[in-house]
């Protein structure tokens, strides 16, 4: 591996200010949703500066974007390097984004310093990655690791019935190009880590080995709907009460599973909402997340006995549906030890680390040896317009990917 080499830190900032523009909210975050005009503003720019690299482009059917700097010898399976370029609402400039310029940065780092590599290198940046404009999260990579059919990805919808598929065509990122016999040599993925375990540890890079499993759920109370002043306490069927009592009793499965558990309650939804109306209907969205396989499963089982109780004590009708379930995910130990050794020749402080958090690095392990790198965020703020970090992070985190490529690219 090459010595000192270095990313541009004042170009890669200065992609962030622009790309942090395109959907930018007054409190300083980024609204950017996939599949909208201002995600096709920000795809349209990524491949404007992949062209200017000298890169060539091809998209697939999901609307990912593969932008390829050629190797010595392109027969050989490329590393793949990216991230995604959608949002959360009123979500931060860093999360997804960053890995993908950092990635770009990576290319023209490379041009710069004149250095050739063996492999092909991609830089992609996946469709649909936060699942906050179509349920679930993560279906450009889970369509291209085969573990969605396509014709599922493209029926997804949106609030206003628009489908995935619509969408790509409008905004011409429909891709035609075809990766049946795509190979990934290596795939590693830079990221913020958004929670606060490096920051508080004042490390700078997480080595990440893995990530928690998920589960997801879309749970349904019914009830009866009735005049609020003429209906006793004593006879209501109120589903909202039994979508208040699910969210105290999903928090208590957090806490029994705690530290490694996570449950969350993140959307609610009422009929006929209405101030002088007791709720028929009320919906709430699960989360579970747990690094083992029978912690999840626990929790599975805590949340069937849960409901069901609590749909017995008022009188409700249920229903309960798993939309979404990940197993906890152990990333490659070659690419694990590729960016540890790499860290340490850069003498950046580190750990090892598991996610919390889903990526598309998930679903490319089961098709590749993949890793991840995790710079910090402050107070490990993410999903938040006040999400942040430091300079000197956003640069020693692009030095690592910089230097794994090269060593990952060397036959």
């Amino acid at each position: 591996m090459n010595d000192n080499i270095y990313i541009n830190s004042k170009r890669l900032q200065k992609w962030i200010r622009d790309f942090a523009k395109i959907g930018g909210t007054p409190k300083g975050g980024v609204h950017r949703l996939t599949l909208t005009d201002l995600d096709k503003q920000a795809r349209d720019l990524f491949v404007e500066l992949a062209e200017e690299a000298g890169c060539s482009i091809k998209i697939d059917s999901m609307g990912n974007i593969f932008a390829r700097r050629s190797g010595e010898d392109n027969t050989l399976n490329p590393i793949l390097i990216g991230s995604h370029i959608d949002s959360q609402p009123l979500g931060g400039k860093y999360d997804g984004i960053y890995g993908v310029l950092a990635a770009l940065e990576v290319i023209y780092s490379l041009n710069d310093h004149k250095i050739k590599t063996d492999r092909p290198i991609d830089v992609v940046s996946w469709t649909n990655e936060e699942g906050a404009r179509f349920a679930p999260a993560m279906i450009g990579s889970a369509i291209f690791s085969r573990l969605m059919p396509v014709n599922e990805g493209w029926a997804c919808k949106d609030a206003s019935g628009k489908t995935i598929r619509d969408e790509l065509t409008r905004i011409g990122y429909a891709g035609k190009d075809n990766f049946s016999q795509y190979k990934i040599h290596a795939s590693l993925e830079l990221h913020i880590e958004q929670g606060p375990i490096l920051e508080n540890n004042n490390e700078l890079i997480g080595i990440v080995t893995g990530a928690v499993g998920q589960k997801w759920y879309d749970i349904e109370f019914t009830g009866v709907a009735s005049h609020a002043g003429t209906t006793p306490m004593e006879v209501r069927q109120d589903a909202l009460l039994g979508l208040a009592e699910a969210v105290i009793r999903v928090n208590q499965i957090g806490k029994e599973e705690m530290p490694e558990g996570r449950a969350t309650v993140g959307m609610v939804k009422t009929i006929p909402n209405s101030r002088n109306v007791i709720s028929n209907k009320a919906w709430l969205s699960v989360e579970f997340r747990h690094p083992s396989e029978r912690g999840l499963d626990r929790m599975n089982q805590k949340l069937s006995v849960k409901i069901k109780e609590i749909a017995e004590e008022l009188n409700l009708k249920y229903s309960i549906n798993q939309i979404l379930s990940f197993p906890p995910i152990h990333f490659s130990d070659t690419c694990i030890e590729t960016v540890r050794q790499v860290t340490h020749h850069l003498k950046y402080s580190c750990r090892e680390i598991v996610s919390g958090a889903g990526h598309d690095s998930c679903n490319i392990s089961k098709i590749a040896p993949t890793s991840m790198i995790f710079i910090p965020c402050i107070k490990g703020i993410s999903h938040n317009e006040e999400e942040e970090i430091k300079p000197e992070w956003m640069s020693a985190g692009a030095n690592v990917l910089l230097n794994s490529v090269i060593k990952l690219a060397t036959k």
